[in-house]
């Protein structure tokens, strides 16, 4: 979800000459992606501007990880989305009830920002209740390193959306990224950000991504399985949502109360 600043573009580079040097018999090639499979992630309303795929991966919207297989299992919807706040045709089922989160192997800081995110969550009465777990075996969702072929892509972090009524299990960090952000919210923002992809939400400009990400404007096609307008929030921009595509990894962006309209009505 996250736009580059100068200073972060900096330091990701000087990893990136840094992995280079470590891994260069290792050095990854992003594949080519098919037409067809371009054309029906345009199909489902996801944008199709820049895609990655790799090992069976596809990286789309800069942070939303969709498998091949999962991809043909999924099918468009009926209508033309205009509006700001969706949701995935998928979402987490049987509820009431408790997501565990478990942080492996990341420096405190990480704990400390998913107990914040976890506490913005749990305030809204929603039917998920989010619980931190200091056990793997515990876990719905584990947050985690990404891999290291995600410097070479410019991949900031990943997640996922439900699959057979369960939240999406992985959130995956760069740290040599978010290992430099100084302001914990900040950090709490970006976690609750990918939390909200593992339930079922995306960004808040799916319509037009340069509302958030600059550039031209970008609409990102016509209906999807991400596309469900949440009935009561805005029809214009959506400004400082925790679920905008892109942001300042710095910036903490609580839910605004459009949020929390669209996180009360789906659950």
């Amino acid at each position: 979800m996250r736009r580059l600043n100068q200073w972060g573009l900096l330091a990701l580079t000087l990893v990136l000459l840094w992995s280079c040097q470590e891994n260069e018999t290792q050095q990854p090639v992003l594949e080519e992606v098919p037409n067809e499979i371009l054309q029906k992630i345009s199909g489902l309303g996801f944008n199709a501007d820049e895609v990655k795929m790799y090992d069976g991966q596809l990286f789309i919207e800069g942070d939303i990880l969709i498998t091949l297989d999962q991809l043909d299992k999924m099918s468009p919807s009926n209508g033309l989305p205009v509006e700001e706040h969706y949701h995935t045709n998928s979402l987490v089922t049987g509820t009431p009830r408790t997501i565990n989160v478990y942080v492996r192997s990341m420096p405190t800081k990480y704990a400390q920002a998913t107990d914040i995110a976890i506490t913005r969550y749990n305030s809204e009465n929603l039917n998920l209740t989010f619980n931190r777990v200091t056990s793997s075996s515990q876990a719905d969702i584990t947050i985690r390193a990404s891999p290291w072929y995600y410097y070479w892509f410019g991949i900031l972090g990943s997640a996922g959306f439900p699959e057979n009524g369960n939240p999406y299990g992985t959130i995956l960090m760069t740290r040599a990224y978010y290992d430099n952000v100084s302001n914990i919210n900040g950090l709490a923002t970006t976690i609750a950000h990918e939390m909200g992809h593992c339930i079922g939400f995306r960004h808040t400009d799916y319509m037009d991504r340069s509302y958030s990400c600059g550039g031209a404007p970008d609409n990102e096609g016509d209906g999807g399985v991400g596309a469900n307008y949440i009935p009561g929030t805005p029809s214009g921009p959506s400004a400082n949502s925790w679920m905008l595509a892109c942001g300042s990894p710095e910036g903490d962006r609580p839910f605004t109360n459009d949020d929390k309209t669209a996180l009360g009505y789906v659950y």
